[in-house]
């Protein structure tokens, strides 16, 4: 099991692109095709992930392999998806500060932008509404909750300029309210 761990979540951490949001459709996929846990229960991982210091991926993977072999998977897992980029960054490092400034370079981080945020974009929905998707319900009372609280989260954040900590304790609050 601890191997498992590890070289999944080492597989993720090689495309983990764009950052953990990026990743987290990937790790759901992985981890339901390991018959590791559901949708729902993913869901609930990914909600105590964001709500942690650090990146969500690192978080999900930590508690994921805590839900599957104590402390000994959450250690092989937050390995696993940490050492690839570990790895890169350490063995890139020297190499783009010699080329940072040359157009080719800057060419092909100005084109990664457009698919990091479609990721991004693709992650929030079917994190967001992956459960109502799945199951073909459609359009609930549920969503429309989820759509109260993500419209106010983004006024929030957007027009009233608060600070992401707060929005995230009232989304809390209002979960409790609303679910």
């Amino acid at each position: 099991m601890l191997g498992e761990l590890f070289v999944l979540f080492f597989k993720i951490g090689c495309m983990a692109f764009g950052g953990g949001y990026a990743v987290m459709s990937l790790i759901q996929r992985d981890v339901a095709a390991m018959g590791w846990m559901d949708a729902g229960a993913f869901q609930q991982i990914g909600s105590l992930a964001g709500m942690a210091p650090g990146s969500i991926a690192t978080n999900s993977a930590t508690l994921i392999g805590y839900h599957q072999a104590g402390i000994s998977g959450a250690l092989m897992a937050t390995a696993g998806i940490v050492l690839p980029s570990l790895l890169l960054v350490a063995g890139l490092a020297a190499f783009f500060v010699r080329v940072h400034d040359h157009v080719y370079v800057r060419s092909i981080f100005y084109g990664l932008r457009p698919v990091v945020t479609a990721l991004i974009i693709y992650a929030a929905v079917h994190f967001g509404f992956g459960s109502q998707l799945q199951s073909g319900k459609g359009f609930s009372w549920d969503t429309l909750g989820l759509l109260l609280i993500v419209g106010g989260c983004l006024l929030a954040i957007i027009r009233y300029k608060w600070h992401p900590f707060v929005v995230l304790l009232l989304s809390a609050a209002a979960g409790i309210v609303l679910f």
